[in-house]
């Protein structure tokens, strides 16, 4: 659920939304973004545990929270290309 509500809004739907509204069959547009989703979720699994027999899951929680707010910053302060 909270993967859920944590993606509702985001650049990938929008897209999603786009191509579906420009035309393209709904289906096929639903069926390659789903594809897509559980393909990079299944990257993140096994990539995670792999991780994981390396590095400490507390260091993983603690390297991603701290990714998580550089980029953040990062995105709000850096001015989007073609902004006056």
């Amino acid at each position: 659920m909270v993967i859920f509500v944590a993606e509702l809004g985001d650049k990938t739907q929008l897209a999603t939304l786009s191509l579906a509204a420009g035309g393209s069959s709904r289906w096929i547009v639903f069926a390659g973004s789903a594809l897509a989703l559980v393909a990079t979720t299944a990257l993140a699994v096994v990539l995670g545990e792999g991780l994981t027999r390396l590095v400490p899951p507390t260091w993983i929680r603690k390297g991603a929270g701290v990714l998580f707010l550089v980029l953040g910053i990062m995105f709000l302060v850096t001015r989007p290309q073609g902004a006056g």
